[in-house]
């Protein structure tokens, strides 16, 4: 199966990714930096994953 993922979908994964960090930001009030770099890594790996499966459910 081929996955192309266009412009709109990169653009995509940036919104989400800023969504959900702001989201887990003001929901666990994290006070330290390696917290803080954790919830950006889960919130861009979330934004990636569903951008993915929304795709491959499109395809």
């Amino acid at each position: 199966m081929n996955l192309h993922l266009s412009n709109a979908d990169i653009v995509l994964m940036i919104a989400l990714a800023l969504g959900i960090s702001l989201f887990l930001a003001f929901r666990l009030r994290t006070t330290t930096w390696r917290a803080v770099v954790i919830e950006a890594l889960v919130a861009n790996a979330a934004a990636v994953a569903t951008v993915v499966a929304v795709e491959m459910l499109l395809a």
